[in-house]
């Protein structure tokens, strides 16, 4: 049978979730080569068919349509939790940025960023750039960098996003919190895993499965998988990564079950392209 072809973000909570797959840990996986890839390249990679699994961002796995399948185990949910906007750390609290570094105009924080910007609530709050600010996108590992330098604002995602004291920077909006109070309460989708559909239904499930299953080992070995999260972490301080992974790989990872099929189909409302019904592998297909 052909090796598959996977492809994931170097970020804590997919190392944490694939890394027993990775190193050979789980005797019946499928066979497969893995690609690592920031997360813009990784939605552009799968709007091109790009790779037989793919994680991506919520807000592009909604939109995928037929060709791809939305894998139930894998995906990255916040309870609470979100991308961070923030600010350097001495901006005068009455200027309002006109220009915002973002990890990729695909990605879900960007459109949460938009909605959330558009909202009278969170526009009247001191710091907050104006509402039509400019989107100046760059890879996720250098918006730190980026807004320090140039004194825009700048949307965290993944470890950096606990962190934004070490880069210079201050914390002007939790995009977790926003979507929680906006939502009522439901998790935050911020990535999936997709699967090619023409992979068939019984190997899409035998992937899914495996997903499941490495992250059960790893939840049971830890040691076993952390050498190679860390490796493959922006942030190198292990609290940092380990609050990441708390933050982000939870049962809903495991499978997301109803309760994430709603947050999903949340997200999708914000879009222009929704499919209906959302593409995820269930027992009916």
């Amino acid at each position: 049978m052909k090796r598959l072809t996977v492809a994931i973000s170097p970020c804590p909570n997919d190392t944490a979730i694939f890394g027993a797959w990775m190193l050979g840990l789980l005797p019946q996986a499928p066979k497969a080569s893995f690609v690592f890839l920031d997360v813009e390249n990784l939605n552009e990679a799968a709007l091109s068919g790009r790779f037989d699994v793919i994680k991506v961002s919520a807000a592009v796995g909604v939109s995928l349509g037929g060709s791809c399948r939305i894998l139930p185990s894998g995906a990255a949910f916040g309870l609470g939790v979100g991308p961070k906007l923030a600010v350097p750390a001495g901006a005068d609290p009455a200027d309002r940025a006109r220009r915002v570094a973002v990890p990729g105009l695909l990605t879900t924080a960007a459109r949460l960023l938009r909605a959330a910007l558009a909202d009278p609530e969170v526009a009247a709050r001191p710091g907050m750039p104006v509402s039509d600010a400019a989107f100046l996108p760059v890879r996720y590992d250098r918006v730190a960098g980026t807004a320090t330098e140039t004194g825009c604002a700048a949307l965290l995602i993944h470890e950096t996003a606990l962190a934004p004291e070490r880069h210079g920077l201050k914390r002007i909006l939790d995009l977790g919190q926003w979507w929680d109070r906006t939502t009522g309460g439901l998790p935050l989708p911020l990535g999936l895993i997709v699967g090619r559909e023409n992979l068939g239904r019984d190997r899409l499930w035998a992937v899914a499965r495996t997903i499941r299953e490495s992250l059960e080992a790893a939840l049971s070995r830890p040691e076993a998988v952390m050498p190679l999260i860390a490796a493959m972490a922006i942030e190198k301080d292990h609290g940092v990564v380990d609050a990441h992974i708390r933050a982000y790989v939870n049962e809903l990872s495991r499978d997301m079950g109803e309760t994430g099929r709603k947050a999903l189909a949340a997200l999708a409302g914000m879009g222009k392209t929704t499919p209906s019904p959302l593409p995820v592998l269930d027992e009916s297909w």
